[in-house]
């Protein structure tokens, strides 16, 4: 670089951003989970580039080498590059983020222009109703209104940051506000600039995933044909997960950002003059370039086209990687959610016969997937991933890397529920889902992959709090070879001990080497950046030292070495859970309290402050497999509350207390709490009629298990041909009574529900 910024002094340096930025208070300081023990392909190594990190969710690469990170509760971190250890907060927007159950800061872009034109652009769940200001709930939802049962409303925010001369954002500017969302999931998304200069942007329906949504819970989005606080009924509806299908509605009914990809002026936030809907009167309308996504959470182009591809998460059955052939063209994909899930119709929606589906059924125009994967099958036959539980969650190509050449142009695609990353090889120059292969496996939570410097690919790992880069050494260049030492390595405290790095090496001549180390074992390489450091240990602690060496290409390795201070066995402290017991077992909507304590060593007795609680919902599949969704924390109490959510079976809650002494010790205890299940037994008169229940359909007899007090959707299909015979049935009711599409609450012990249907003939036809 011809120029570089002051210096100033690392612990010091905060955001200054117009009152939106407050101080990061121990966001280091946390332990977090351990590394998953990730693997690559032979000839390749994964290693971490920025580790310490909390629930990262994003991570951009500047062209003079920072490196920007966006971590889910609101913060945007700064790295000067690969090789700094420590993290400046460049903005904290946390007062107006909402960070609950999948909502939080999603979508970081930096201008390709950067630092020219200084700006850092953010996507985030904003704290505030359609038309309110932040903060609106906070970090929750309470009940009333429940996060699953009615919903904490809140929008969605597109943002451009400015930085200022120390380097660090200081202003806001709202590009785009909307993205009306009901229920906590499916929100904001990826940012991402194009080969024309516009910014993209994208964002999920903010509808239930519980039951199939059309605005019947009290529709507070407004959605047509009725005002806020009407429930909404089919044929008419469209609201809920239909307001993908915005782009759609009558003339004269608002266009939605909800399920759309966006093409953006990144100074305005204005549509581009030559989108398909350039001339529309209304303003968002404008902004889309293709609609029909359930949650596009990420998408990025293909090196040297106009090609936007984007991954789509799934309801029941599909996940999918949609293709946009040309972002600057007069078409409008419409890629078919709610009516379509992959390739076939919706269950759910298509069984309620909304007139916004039937109507695509009939007339066409849906963009099918380019790929589309089934939750219950493997992508890779041979691959080690778990089925079941799907969620797409990256998507990045191969450009300029030193890869071995079957990779060259590949698309390379990330399952967060999985814990893996794909690679789909090339045939005539187009990813081909017959050149399928596993890439890596066994990730904590891949959130984001994206390529980076050298052209390699880096993946962010939401569970770890890491940002790993997955290399191949094989190419021009080499990694380092990490040796530390410590030395004395052992004694009583206070010990002072002086480390040495001078034996790590490089391959190659010429390479540089630089220093990081975590010396007080917390995860982050931000103590010192000497050859020979120097350490005072005060405490009793056994601590794995860490040293990462990073090369003047910017490849790195790293090594740990142990630290034994006076006699530290047994001084973690140690939480105790006093209630919830894990015997209970709860139903949708009943208050759970909470109470615990810990202990130390050290300290004794921690008081309230030194604790903090996390609500899990372990979401599992048919096989067995889980993954997790981090619903609520609930810092420095020693005792709460909160109201069990609904979620579909099966599933169950997991609650952990974590304790922190003085010396930044911790110790966790998690207690796995079963919900109570019924079953919801379906039959028909006549028998074998078709019914769907959530997403899926099922001919009679046959029986749910579901959590008590749980909402579920039922439709009975009509008009309809009922085997042996094959003869037209209608429906006629249910015995229960309702409309024939519903929501049911589940009662607390089995409950039968039957359908009701007539022959339609010549003098009563369907």
């Amino acid at each position: 670089m011809s120029s570089r910024r002051p210096q100033f002094p690392r612990r010091s340096r905060r955001a200054l951003s117009m009152g939106v930025v407050g101080p990061l208070v121990g966001a280091l300081a946390v332990a977090l989970a351990a590394p998953a023990e990730a693997a690559v392909p032979a000839g390749f190594i994964d290693t971490v580039a920025i580790g310490g990190l909390s629930s990262p969710t994003a991570t951009a690469f500047a062209p003079d080498g920072r490196v920007f990170v966006a971590e889910k509760s609101g913060v945007v971190k700064v790295f000067d590059s690969l090789a700094d250890p420590t993290a400046t907060v460049f903005a904290d927007l946390r007062p107006q983020t909402q960070d609950f159950w999948d909502r939080g800061l999603l979508g970081l872009a930096v201008d390709p222009d950067f630092p020219a034109r200084p700006y850092v652009y953010v996507s985030y769940t904003l704290d505030a109703s359609p038309g309110g200001t932040p903060p609106r709930w906070g970090d929750a939802c309470p009940t009333p209104p429940g996060a699953t049962a009615k919903g904490c409303v809140v929008t969605g925010r597109v943002s451009r940051l400015t930085m200022g001369q120390e380097g660090i954002a200081v202003s806001e500017k709202p590009l785009v506000t909307g993205w009306c969302q009901q229920f906590p999931s499916h929100s904001i998304g990826a940012l991402t600039f194009g080969p024309d200069g516009a910014l993209y942007a994208g964002g999920g329906d903010g509808a239930s995933f519980n039951f199939a949504d059309y605005g019947q819970v009290e529709n507070p989005c407004a959605d047509p044909p009725s005002p806020a606080g009407t429930n909404l009924t089919p044929p008419a509806a469209e609201g809920g997960a239909l307001r993908s299908q915005s782009p759609r509605r009558p003339a004269g009914e608002p266009v939605l950002l909800n399920g759309a990809l966006l093409r953006l002026d990144p100074d305005t936030g204005e549509g581009l003059p030559d989108n398909p809907f350039a001339s529309s009167t209304d303003p968002d309308a404008r902004r889309v370039i293709a609609y029909g996504g359930r949650n596009q959470f990420r998408f990025g182009f293909r090196p040297g086209t106009s090609e936007l591809w984007a991954g789509d998460v799934g309801w029941d059955s599909w996940e999918e990687i949609n293709r946009v052939a040309d972002v600057g063209d007069a078409v409008v994909e419409n890629f078919g959610w709610p009516c379509f899930e992959g390739t076939p119709k919706q269950a759910g929606y298509d069984g309620a016969n909304l007139d916004v589906c039937e109507s695509l059924y009939s007339s066409g125009g849906q963009t099918a997937p380019f790929y589309a994967y089934n939750h219950s099958a493997k992508v890779v036959a041979t691959d080690p991933c778990p089925t079941g539980g799907s969620s797409i969650s990256g998507i990045a190509f191969e450009s300029g890397s030193n890869y071995p050449g079957e990779y060259s142009g590949a698309l390379f695609f990330a399952d967060s529920s999985r814990g893996c990353v794909w690679a789909m090889q090339t045939v005539a120059g187009l990813p081909s889902a017959s050149r399928l292969v596993p890439f890596v496996t066994g990730v904590n939570a891949p959130v984001q992959v994206l390529t980076g410097p050298g052209g390699d690919l880096f993946y962010v790992a939401l569970g770890s709090g890491e940002l790993h880069r997955v290399s191949h050494p094989g190419g021009s260049n080499r990694p380092p070879t990490a040796v530390a030492k410590a030395n004395p390595a052992s004694g009583p405290a206070p010990l002072t001990v002086e480390f040495d790095g001078t034996g790590s090496t490089d391959p190659d001549a010429g390479d540089t080497l630089s220093y990081a180390w975590d010396l007080d074992g917390d995860g982050a390489y931000d103590d010192s950046t000497a050859a020979r450091p120097t350490w005072t240990y005060t405490a009793a602690v056994a601590v794995d030292a860490g040293l990462r060496v990073t090369d003047s290409h910017g490849a790195n390795a790293t090594t740990t070495v142990r630290v034994t201070v006076g006699n530290p066995e047994g001084l973690d402290p140690v939480p105790v859970i006093d209630s919830p017991p894990g015997t209970l077992t709860w139903s949708v909507g009943e208050t759970v309290t909470f109470s615990g304590r810990a202990v130390d060593a050290q300290d004794g007795e921690l008081p309230p402050s030194a604790l903090s609680w996390r609500l899990a919902i372990r979401h599992c599949a048919a096989n067995g497999t889980c993954h997790t969704h981090n619903v609520q924390d609930f810092p420095g109490v020693a005792s709460g509350s909160f109201v069990a959510p609904d979620h579909e079976y099966p599933s169950y809650l997991q609650l952990t207390l974590t304790a922190t002494d003085s010396t930044g010790r911790t110790g966790a205890k998690t207690v796995d709490l079963q919900p109570k299940t019924v079953s919801l037994d379906f039959t028909s008169s006549p028998n074998q009629a078709l019914l769907t229940v959530g997403g899926t359909q099922e001919r009679t007899p046959f029986s749910r298990t579901v959590i008590a007090g749980s909402i579920n959707s039922i439709s009975a299909n009509s008009p309809q041909n009922l085997p042996p015979l094959n003869l037209k049935y209608a429906f006629t009711d249910w015995a229960h009574g309702g409309e024939r599409t519903q929501n049911i609450v589940a009662p607390g012990t089995s409950t039968t529900y039957r359908a009701n249907y007539r022959l339609c003939w010549l003098l009563r036809p369907c």
